[in-house]
């Protein structure tokens, strides 16, 4: 069982421009978080940056843009933290978003400081690399994996693997096995491994399901992508693995191509990920432009979760998984 606990805005009025989407959130010591999203006058236009805001002591610090670049659109942050402690903020840019390219900033100090933008694969003009909005996850053998996907026609997801910390990555496609499989669109892969070695993925589709794909070697190859019947809007969502092996999953329950983005809600499995069922919405009243993205991470038995909160601000709620 899942309960809520917390549900408030990393920032409040006045915003610090007017349009913000795409929120990522990375666990630090103690009670500490870090959150990241991009922003600017409107998504896609050329003064979107990457803002960050770290918690600490029940409060979010005053949102700050972090990435040098000007001029070019920002899209879509991913925070990772390596086994030495250094914190990666992975991000695209570039438009139109079929040919963006994906940057790394690096920080030593928990996010108050960071590196210069570097590409993450040095000359790929692929459609990005790496994660596209998801958190990356380390499996039982250490190796990462990053969930990724292009959007050049027909969208497809891919994974890249990294064994030396994301010095360097390999890709792996998952491919679609289903009639008429080109008019099958599908983006931003989740994951999670259960038992060891066995990986899974949950995706975003334009055919009002999310999709699934599994591998069974460490992430090496992946089974064609198969529809589940989760509902899916054609818009982002997000799971994690808790300790007690419950899956979490948050997403828009909206069974329709480019459906609204309400209610924003969570469903759990209790058996390894072969069902699912609602336990909690989040967001119901209907809003313009939604409640989406949405990011959630574990931590023991809680979860921390970030996500648009109709374009305008950055939510935030804790909830933790009572016995029973």
């Amino acid at each position: 069982m899942l309960k809520l606990r917390k549900k408030s805005f990393v920032f409040d009025d006045p915003t610090p421009v007017p349009e913000c989407h795409a929120s990522t959130l990375l666990k630090l010591e103690g009670e500490s978080l870090l959150a990241a999203w991009f922003a600017g006058t409107k998504e896609a236009d050329a003064d979107t940056s990457i803002w960050v805001s770290r918690y600490e002591g029940g409060t979010w610090s005053v949102p700050r843009s972090v990435t040098p670049e000007t001029g070019i659109q920002h899209w879509n942050p991913v925070l990772f933290q390596r086994n030495d402690g250094t914190i990666l903020l992975f991000y695209k840019i570039g438009y139109p978003i079929s040919d963006w390219q994906t940057r790394v900033l690096s920080s030593q100090d928990g996010g108050q400081t960071w590196s210069a933008p570097r590409e993450m694969v040095p000359g790929d003009r692929s459609g990005g690399r790496g994660p596209v909005k998801n958190k990356l996850i380390r499996l039982s053998n250490g190796r990462i994996l990053a969930p990724g996907s292009v959007e050049h026609l027909p969208w497809r997801c891919f994974i890249d693997a990294s064994d030396d910390e994301g010095c360097s990555w390999s890709k792996r496609p998952i491919a679609v096995c289903a009639p008429q499989e080109n008019s099958i669109h599908l983006i931003q892969p989740t994951l999670w491994e259960h038992p060891a070695g066995h990986v899974h993925a949950l995706m975003r589709s334009n055919q009002g399901r999310i999709f699934r794909s599994d591998s069974e070697d460490f992430g090496d190859t992946w089974a064609p992508a198969r529809p589940t019947n989760l509902p899916n809007n054609n818009s982002g969502i997000d799971c994690v693995r808790m300790d007690s092996g419950t899956i979490v999953l948050a997403y828009n329950p909206v069974g329709e191509n480019w459906g609204v983005r309400y209610p924003l809600s969570i469903s759990a499995s209790f058996d390894g990920g072969t069902s699912f069922e609602k336990v909690l919405d989040i967001e119901t009243e209907p809003c313009p432009n939604g409640y989406c993205y949405p990011a959630i991470i574990a931590d023991r038995t809680t979860i921390h979760m970030t996500y648009t909160w109709n374009r305008r601000k950055i939510a935030y709620c804790m909830l933790e998984e009572i016995p029973g």
